[in-house]
Order: C-alpha cells, then structure tokens, then sequence
C-alpha cells in the first residue's frame, strides 16, 4: 500500500473534515495497516487509486462514549481521497467491498461505522447497502455521530 498516497490524501481538508486532524488519522490507518486484526484497501477505479478503505477488530479501535459494540463487531472507515471522485457513490461501493470481504475472511458477528450526524448524505448511502442507525454517541474529533451496524447475513 502507497503510504505516501495515504498520507497526502490525510492532508487534504476534504478528507479531514470527517477523518480529522492528519497526525490523529495517519495514526489510526498505520495502526490498521501493521495489525493482523485489520483489513486496509486502496480503493480503484479503472487502476487509479482514488481512496482508502480499512475495517479492524474493534478490540483494537478508541470508540466513540456510549457506542454500544457487540463482541466480535469491526469497525469500518473509509475516505475518498480524490476530489473529482467525491460525492459519486464511490464510497457505498467500497463500503458494500470492504464489509462482503470482512464477513468472508473473519467470524466477525457485524460490522459498524461511526458517521458524524452533519454527514447525512454518508449515513443515508450506508444504509442504502444494509446498515441501520443503533445509537448516537459522542465522537472525541466528530461531536455526535451516527454509530450504525450491518449485521453478519447468516444461510
């Protein structure tokens, strides 16, 4: 994975108003990329990078207050990091990627993201591919966010 396109894409504004500030973000996806307990993808399209994307054991993750997180639940996250790509859709599609990967590769019982209550346009693509709104809480960087679930599909 390119940790310099990773690292740049933090520094742009767009990305951190939802990620936060680039120390804090470079952080948490150097964390996911060294752990064994994580997912990290760059996400393409038509073989150019345009975003990253990481789900991770929420053993390993600072939770937002009062997230209400079942054992066994991982955590997705992900930004787009292109600008031309944003707001197209890109991030349900990738979001949709990463959790069908994290049910095929773990025993994960669900996955959850933290959407702050200001992106209502993410909160309104995620639950289009599945995930439903459990709790608000109180997000360190975002202030109060959308803690939303999809659950493991069981046959």
């Amino acid at each position: 994975m390119d940790r310099d396109v990773i690292h740049r894409w933090l520094r742009d504004p767009g990305v951190q108003r939802w990620w936060g500030n680039a120390a804090s973000a470079d952080a948490e996806t150097r964390l996911a990329r060294e752990s064994d307990a994580a997912i990290c993808r760059i996400i393409e399209i038509d073989g150019h990078a345009i975003g990253y994307a990481q789900a991770m054991d929420t053993g390993l993750t600072g939770l937002p207050h009062g997230c209400p997180v079942p054992p066994g639940a991982w955590d997705c996250d992900l930004f787009i990091g292109s600008e031309p790509h944003r707001g197209q859709g890109h991030g349900q599609i990738a979001l949709d990627l990463l959790v069908g990967e994290v049910f095929a590769a773990t025993l994960a019982v669900a996955c959850m993201i933290v959407v702050s209550v200001r992106n209502e346009r993410a909160a309104r693509a995620y639950e289009n591919i599945g995930f439903k709104w459990v709790a608000v809480a109180e997000d360190p960087i975002h202030g109060p966010s959308w803690v939303m679930f999809r659950e493991r599909p069981y046959r």
